[in-house]
C-alpha cells in the first residue's frame, strides 16, 4: 500500500513517525503475538510436565520459540489464508503451529496446542503483552524524552523574568523557567503512576474457571500454573476472577493515565502557542519552509498546533477504550474484540504529537526584549509586594491604599510608584525596601 492511498493519516502522511508501532499493533503483529503465546503455553505444559509431554526434550524449546522469533510476513499471510477456511483467527494460528509440529516431528503432541483454552486466553494475553512492550520500548521513552526536554528548558530559562497573566490580565511576575517546570512537575508525577498499574491478562479457559483443564487433569493446581505461566513466560499478571474475557479495568486505568499526561501536554501547547503570539518566542526558520501560502512574513507555531490536534484525537479514542472495554454483556460479547484492535490508533496520534512537540520546542528562540517590555509596561503588578510590606509594618489599610493607586485610568510607571512611596508615613528603611522592588525582580522562588 502506498502511503498516498492510506485512509488514516497515521498510515499515510505520518507513517514515518509511527512506523515502530507496526511491531506491536498491526494485524501481522497481533498474529505473531498469538503464535508466541500459544508456543509459550505449550512449553509451559512441557515444563510442568503434563504426563503426556514429559518425554519432550527441552532442547526442542529453542526450535519451538524460533517459530515466533523468526515470524515473517509470509507466515502471517499463511495464517490469513487458513482463516479464510476456518473463519476464526485464533483457530487459524493453532493450525499453523500444528503444521510446524509436523515438520519438527512432534505430530503426536500437537493436540496439546491450545489445550483447554478459548480464543480469549490468547487474545487477552497477546493484546496486553503488545501494550506492555510498546509502553516499555516506545511510548514511555518518548514521554520521558519530552519530560527531559521540559526540565532542561526549565533550568535554561529559570533566570528569565516574565509577567504572569491570570484571567488574561497582568499578574505578579514569575520566571519562565518556573512556568515550564510546572508542566514538567505535573508530567513527572503522572508518569510515576505507570509503575502502579499492572499489565493484566485473562487466562482461565472458556469462562475463566479452568473447566476443561480441571476435568482433564483434576489433581493439577491450574490456578497456580496459570499464574506462573502468565508471569514467568509472558511477564504479565493474571487476573484471578474473570468472565470469558479480561476485566480490562487496569487497561482502562493505563489509557486514562495516558490521557491525563496528554491533557497536560495540550495545556503546554496552548501556553506556548500564546507566548509565540505575544512574541515572547520567535521560531527558528528553516530554508525553504513556507508559513503561509499568501503571507510571506508568517512563521506559524504549527508544531504546537499539530501536537494539540493529535493529542485531542488520541484522548478521544483513549476515552472510548477506557469506557467501553470494561463493559461486556454477561460472560462475554464481541464488542471488545473490534474495539481492542484500535489500541494502536491513540498511541499513534500520541507519538505524532510527541514528535511535533520535540520539533517545536527545539525551534523556540527566546525574545528577552519582549519579556522585558511587558514587565516594564506593568509596574502596577508590584502593588501586591508594596501592600504586603505595609501590612507587615502595621500600616493602616494598605490594600485599599494600593487599590486606589492602581485602579485608575492613569498608567502606573516606575515614577508613579516612586512618587507614591514618597507619600508613605513609614520608616526610611521600609521605603528603601519598597523602592528596591521592580517588576523584573519581584519573582519569588525562580524555580
Amino acid at each position: 500500500m502506498n502511503t498516498l492511498n492510506a485512509i488514516s493519516p497515521i498510515d499515510g502522511r505520518y507513517r514515518n513517525k509511527v512506523e515502530s508501532l507496526a511491531n506491536y499493533f498491526s494485524e501481522g503483529a497481533l498474529i505473531k503475538y498469538r503464535v508466541r503465546v500459544e508456543i509459550e503455553y505449550f512449553i509451559a505444559l512441557c515444563e510442568m510436565p503434563l504426563p503426556q509431554l514429559k518425554e519432550i526434550d527441552a532442547t526442542l524449546f529453542p526450535k519451538l520459540r524460533a517459530i515466533y522469533q523468526n515470524f515473517a510476513d509470509k507466515d502471517a499471510e499463511e495464517i490469513k489464508e487458513i482463516e479464510k477456511t476456518t473463519n476464526h483467527d485464533v483457530k487459524a494460528v493453532e493450525y499453523f503451529i500444528k503444521r510446524h509440529f509436523d515438520e519438527l516431528g512432534l505430530a503426536q503432541y500437537k493436540e496439546f496446542i491450545h489445550f483447554g483454552l478459548t480464543s480469549q486466553d490468547i487474545n487477552n494475553t497477546s493484546v496486553p503483552l503488545s501494550i506492555k512492550e510498546c509502553h516499555e520500548q516506545v511510548l514511555y521513552p518518548k514521554y520521558k524524552a519530552i519530560l527531559d526536554l521540559l526540565e532542561e528548558k526549565a533550568q535554561e530559562w529559570k533566570d528569565v523574568p516574565m509577567l504572569a497573566h491570570t484571567h488574561g490580565q497582568p499578574a505578579s511576575p514569575t520566571s519562565l523557567g518556573k512556568e515550564i517546570e510546572v508542566f514538567a512537575y505535573r508530567m513527572r508525577r503522572q508518569m510515576e503512576q505507570f509503575a502502579t498499574i499492572p499489565f493484566n491478562a485473562k487466562f482461565g479457559g472458556a469462562t475463566g474457571n479452568f473447566n476443561a483443564h480441571l476435568v482433564a487433569y483434576p489433581t493439577i493446581d491450574w490456578r497456580t500454573f496459570g499464574n506462573e505461566f502468565v508471569k514467568n513466560h509472558l511477564g504479565l499478571e493474571r487476573l484471578q476472577y474473570t468472565t470469558q474475557i479480561e476485566n480490562y479495568d487496569n487497561m482502562a486505568a493505563y489509557f486514562d493515565l495516558c490521557k491525563r499526561i496528554n491533557v497536560i501536554l495540550i495545556d503546554f501547547c496552548r501556553d506556548i502557542w500564546t507566548y509565540v503570539s505575544m512574541e515572547y518566542f520567535k521560531q527558528k526558520i528553516k530554508a525553504g519552509e513556507v508559513g503561509s501560502s499568501a503571507m510571506p512574513h508568517k512563521v506559524n507555531p504549527i508544531d504546537f498546533e499539530n501536537a494539540e490536534g493529535n493529542l485531542g484525537l488520541a484522548n478521544a479514542i483513549f476515552e472510548h477504550l477506557s469506557h467501553k472495554l470494561p463493559i461486556s454483556r454477561m460472560q462475554r460479547d464481541l464488542t471488545d474484540s473490534t474495539v481492542s484492535r484500535n489500541v494502536g490508533v491513540p498511541v499513534g496520534h500520541t507519538l505524532i504529537s510527541l514528535a511535533s512537540l520535540e520539533k517545536g520546542i527545539g525551534k523556540l528562540l527566546l525574545n528577552e526584549q519582549a519579556f522585558y517590555n511587558d514587565l516594564e509596561n506593568n509596574w502596577a503588578v508590584v502593588a501586591e509586594a508594596i501592600q504586603t510590606i505595609l501590612r507587615s509594618v502595621g500600616y493602616p489599610n494598605p490594600y485599599e491604599t494600593l487599590k486606589g493607586l492602581t485602579r485608575t485610568n492613569t498608567k502606573v510607571t516606575a515614577q508613579t510608584i516612586s512618587d507614591f512611596v514618597d507619600t508613605l508615613d513609614v520608616a526610611p528603611e521600609v521605603k528603601e525596601r519598597i523602592r528596591a522592588i521592580t517588576p523584573h525582580n519581584y519573582l519569588g522562588y525562580k524555580l
